[in-house]
């Protein structure tokens, strides 16, 4: 992609939506500042994320430069009105899992596109399947160590979704952790308004 002078910065740690940038050859510089994903209880489903999101990037509201466009973004698993991050514990991790056993829960990302004068944000959900999946395959995967840094414990791509998950609904990247052709698309758009902008 033609970043038209743009820096992206992509305020994110995860390995699968940096590779996702790779893939997709978008130029990038990895810059994290951590923040505390704890949102307000009175928040449900995307707006969790959309305010987690919207956290990550007010960290960078008072060093952006003109030319930069930080991503943020975070991931979330719905279910049964509940929200089911990253586990705290292997206790954990076996008690969501068992939850979304032979269940229907949503995949919910939220990106953030922080520039000096402006702030958007996406969102996208899908639907996401598992058949009934046993304890002994529960601890398992466990043993792994994968399911610990997943929101809802499990990474769609391991062999645990590829054996249980039945069906899904959506966007296939997004359950990874970044809705690939959404983001593509909005950061062309953004690019080209700049360009459009900067040419008048």
């Amino acid at each position: 992609m033609d970043t038209k002078g743009h820096t992206i910065i992509l305020a994110s740690g995860s390995p699968r939506r940096q590779q996702f940038f790779k893939e997709m050859k978008i130029p990038f510089i990895k810059k994290v500042i951590p923040v505390e994903e704890s949102f307000p209880s009175t928040l449900s489903g995307s707006a969790i994320a959309e305010y987690i999101v919207t956290q990550k990037a007010n960290a960078f509201k008072d060093t952006i430069k003109d030319n930069e466009i930080i991503i943020t973004a975070d991931t979330i698993v719905w279910h049964q009105n509940k929200c089911l991050g990253k586990p705290t514990s292997i206790q954990n991790a076996e008690e969501i899992l068992k939850t979304l056993s032979d269940d229907t829960h949503q995949v919910i990302t939220a990106v953030g596109f922080l520039q000096k004068e402006t702030w958007e944000c996406i969102n996208v959900v899908s639907e996401v399947t598992f058949g009934p999946v046993s304890k002994k395959a529960i601890q398992e995967y466990i043993a792994t160590g994968s399911p610990m840094d997943k929101a809802g414990a499990y990474g769609i791509q391991d062999l645990f979704g590829t054996l249980y998950i039945d069906s899904i609904s959506g966007s296939y990247t997004n359950i990874i952790g970044l809705p690939v052709p959404h983001v593509y698309k909005k950061l062309q758009e953004i690019i080209k308004i700049n360009h459009l902008k900067k040419s008048s």
